[in-house]
């Protein structure tokens, strides 16, 4: 596996995924909607899955001497690297917040989803969504990928205006804690986050495995 992982990030990948990256870092940016960066980490996700199939890439990793749950297996690799790449930009930035800006008045008087553990942890929840759903979603033919994209921009806006909207709800303030402020409930909350994504990515990558088997390519 690490050869094709290895494959994946020097021959398929599109630079624009490793640039995104750095959107991790709208974590720090007051008065925005934070969870947008998660966003735009997948959005450069998908420009390595566009140049891949323009370049025939997924036939040419088939011929390889590797098994073909081995081209999915490897895809998905590289997904989860450039998503734990933003996602330690983004606890970078939540831990500046919570400590070292923790009295800055232009976050305490941000209207919107602070950055906490809780936004982490839904950020988990938009790269596990990425996962089911678009790259699940392509290996359905391994060649069409429009329809599960939109699919997935769909959701994962739905999923950021919940977000921004639940701590506005009475009885719910506290999930917009700032700072170490409800800490425990904080870290509840960021490892069910963890955990939903690593269930949605490994099932997902299981269903991609039997779609992409039953491909004749």
């Amino acid at each position: 596996m690490r050869d094709i992982l290895r494959k994946e990030i020097k021959l398929s990948s599109s630079v624009l995924s490793y640039l995104f990256i750095l959107f991790g870092l709208m974590f720090l940016l007051p008065g925005y909607p934070i969870l947008c960066g998660a966003f735009f980490v997948c959005l450069g996700l998908f420009q390595s899955f566009q140049n891949a199939r323009e370049a025939n890439d997924i036939v040419f990793s088939a011929l390889l001497p590797i098994a073909k749950r081995d081209v999915v297996k490897g895809k998905y690799l590289f997904v989860c690297l450039i998503e734990g790449c933003a996602f330690i930009l983004m606890t970078s930035a939540v831990v500046l917040r919570m400590t070292v800006f923790s009295q800055s008045s232009v976050y305490r008087n941000n209207a919107l989803m602070n950055a906490n553990l809780f936004a982490l942890g839904m950020a988990c929840l938009i790269f596990g969504l990425f996962n089911w759903i678009f790259v699940g979603g392509f290996f359905k033919t391994a060649y069409k990928f429009g329809r599960p994209f939109v699919i997935f921009i769909i959701a994962a806006f739905l999923l950021i205006f919940a977000a921004e909207a639940l701590h506005h709800v009475p009885g719910l303030e506290a999930l917009n804690a700032f700072g170490t402020d409800n800490i425990i409930m904080q870290l509840m909350l960021l490892t069910a986050g963890v955990i939903i994504y690593l269930l949605i990515t490994v099932l997902s990558c299981r269903r991609a495995c039997m779609y992409f088997e039953r491909i004749d390519l």
